[in-house]
């Protein structure tokens, strides 16, 4: 795999970096064995800064591997130790894109589901009611725009819970494109899903000030593409 490109970068300061993610990427090492984003920016901060020692890239935060979008690291332990503290209050707004097949019966809503975390299938279902091993996970949506056979969703993430758009978006009849694992009729050509973490807003828990970052994703691809030209047409 080809070593990380600066272009990715979306912001950075002393104690932090957000990147871009690829679909392909993954955030931290995993069974897989392939190397994570976090050693190839390790990687490329030590030849930029020509450091001869180790140098510190602490993750803060995943999101899964055929997701893209932004992802924070941290580059001092203090910045570190004050994100964990930042995500743990949930004090930072997370607001994702997801392209669905199917339109939402309603252009906006408040969706409460109730998901269940498979182990084996590495899945996690939604259910209406409360049940056992569950948990209330809860999303706003509003459609953005539609094109002749997709539509594009904002999604405002109210809690954070394993595959959850994924899992309450296919519960309302509406899976993301590309998504197999929750109802997609077939695969992207590239790989990954059409689920896309495009903004973050929160205090920086060191400087104390505030961080509004958004970005489209940084691969071609004439849907996000399609979708980007539409609603960039509408600011």
């Amino acid at each position: 795999m080809e070593g990380f490109n600066a272009s990715r970068i979306v912001y950075e300061d002393n104690h932090i970096l957000i990147v871009n993610k690829l679909p392909s990427e993954i955030v931290q090492g995993d069974k897989t064995g392939d190397e994570p984003l976090s050693e190839r920016i390790k990687a490329f901060l030590k030849e930029r800064e020509h450091k001869p020692g180790n140098v510190f890239c602490g993750v803060v935060h995943r999101i899964d591997r055929p997701v893209s979008g932004l992802v924070i690291f941290a580059k001092t332990s203090k910045g570190l130790s004050r994100f964990n503290e930042l995500f743990r209050n949930k004090t930072l707004q997370k607001t994702y894109l997801a392209v669905v097949k199917n339109k939402p019966s309603q252009p906006q809503g408040h969706l409460v589901h109730f998901l269940v975390k498979n182990e084996k299938t590495n899945t996690s279902k939604a259910h209406i009611n409360e049940v056992r091993g569950s948990l209330r996970s809860e999303l706003k949506y509003k459609l953005l725009a539609s094109g002749d056979n997709y539509h594009l969703l904002e999604i405002d993430l109210i809690t954070g819970r394993h595959h959850q758009i994924r899992a309450q978006l296919s519960a309302i009849g509406s899976p993301i494109k590309g998504d197999l694992k929750y109802g997609a009729e077939r695969s992207n050509k590239q790989g990954g899903i059409h689920l896309h973490s495009y903004r973050m807003q929160f205090m920086h828990p060191v400087k104390d000030e505030a961080v509004d970052v958004s970005v489209w994703p940084a691969y071609a691809d004439p849907v996000w593409d399609f979708f980007k030209s539409k609603t960039t047409a509408k600011e």
